[in-house]
C-alpha cells in the first residue's frame, strides 16, 4: 500500500568520494537527519500573556553513521583519518536512501558538505563475544529531501 508508514531496516548511504569501495555504503544505523529552527524572543510592552518568537535560522543535528568493522579498504575511513590525523579536509556530499524491498530508493536525501568530527570504535572487551562497531560522526551544512517519482 503507497500510504503505509515506513520502514526504516533498508537504506544505503553513498558518499561523493574518492575511491569508494563497496564497504563504504553499509551501515547499521543513520542518525541525525534533523533540522530545527533557531528563534529569537521579543517582549512587546504591555504584553504579559506571551513573548514573540521570530525566526533566525536552520540548524542541523550532526550525522551519525554506525557499522560493523571489517578489514575491507575503506575510502570513507582514509578520508576521515586524513582530516582527524593530519588535519587535511576535503568536504564530502552524501545520499541517504530509504529502500524497498526491491533495493530501489523510495526516500532520498542529500547531504552537503559533510566533514569528519569524530571516529570511534566500540570497546574490546574478552568476556564478551560482540561485533566492533565503528561509528562516524559527521558535521554537515544542510540537508534536502530530493523528490522520487513513484511508478
Amino acid at each position: 500500500m503507497p500510504n503505509d508508514p515506513l520502514a526504516g531496516f533498508h537504506f544505503s548511504v553513498i558518499f561523493e568520494l574518492v575511491p569508494q569501495f563497496s564497504i563504504d555504503t553499509k551501515f547499521q544505523s543513520v542518525n541525525g537527519l534533523k533540522v530545527t529552527m533557531e528563534t529569537e524572543s521579543y517582549t512587546e510592552g504591555g504584553q504579559n500573556k506571551f513573548k514573540h518568537s521570530f525566526p533566525l535560522r536552520s540548524g542541523y543535528q550532526d550525522l551519525v553513521l554506525k557499522r560493523g568493522l571489517t578489514t575491507d579498504m575503506s575510502g570513507l575511513s582514509m578520508w576521515c583519518s586524513q582530516a582527524l590525523e593530519s588535519f587535511i579536509f576535503y568536504p564530502a556530499n552524501l545520499i541517504v536512501s530509504l529502500l524497498n524491498e526491491k533495493g530501489n530508493p523510495i526516500k532520498v536525501w542529500y547531504v552537503s558538505h559533510a566533514i569528519p568530527l569524530s571516529y570511534e570504535f566500540s570497546d574490546f572487551n574478552a568476556e564478551e563475544n560482540k561485533i566492533v562497531i565503528e561509528t562516524i560522526t559527521l558535521r554537515y551544512n544542510f540537508f534536502k529531501e530530493i523528490p522520487i517519482p513513484s511508478f
